[in-house]
């Protein structure tokens, strides 16, 4: 696993709640780094499953377009999301040596596929930028941290998808599982 002098390769300590909340003075918070090509992104610890190799994605015909698919996961279907589509990097095959991020949202379990795990940041809650500062229109984008190396985008899962992508999405699920019995 790549680190660099900011992230731990692994976190030492079990999740906090802290790492979900809003920034609050004197509180530390713990986000977990990720990269897609060059860029930095982050999803708060209290929020991430788990980090595994990725394999075969089935796809979603009724799904929106950022859904890649779905794939079971010690035997819950879980729907992948493209996130290179939702950064606007461009498009590519999942690689054997990428990964996929399991997260969990107040709706549902979810996979990102990701480059590599940096690692888990931690920081003082008010070292991150409110997003709503930088671009307000930015929905799925909860803020920024600067490091001495550059910036770290954290995103909020629970605004990722829009309302339509969202519905979109629930129905697809409904239709492979009302097929699949």
């Amino acid at each position: 696993m790549r680190t660099s002098k900011h992230l731990k390769a692994t976190p030492d300590d079990p999740p906090s709640d802290t790492a979900a909340s809003a920034p609050a003075s004197g509180r530390t918070a713990r986000w977990v780094v990720f990269c897609l090509d060059k860029g930095r992104y982050a999803l708060p610890l209290a929020t991430v499953d788990r980090i595994v190799r990725a394999v075969h994605v089935t796809a979603l015909p009724l799904g929106p377009d950022i859904v890649l698919g779905a794939i079971d996961v010690e035997g819950r279907v879980l729907p992948v999301f493209n996130i290179r589509h939702r950064f606007r990097l461009p498009e590519r095959a999942i690689d054997p040596a990428d990964h996929f991020l399991i997260a969990r949202t107040a709706q549902r379990t979810v996979v990102l596929v990701i480059d590599a795990a940096l690692g888990v940041l931690e920081r003082p809650a008010t070292a991150m930028i409110d997003a709503t500062s930088i671009a307000p229109d930015l929905r799925h984008l909860q803020g920024v941290i600067q490091l001495e190396d550059g910036l770290v985008l954290i995103h909020d899962l629970e605004h990722f998808l829009s309302p339509d992508e969202a519905r979109q999405l629930d129905e697809a699920m409904n239709q492979r599982g009302s097929n699949a019995g």
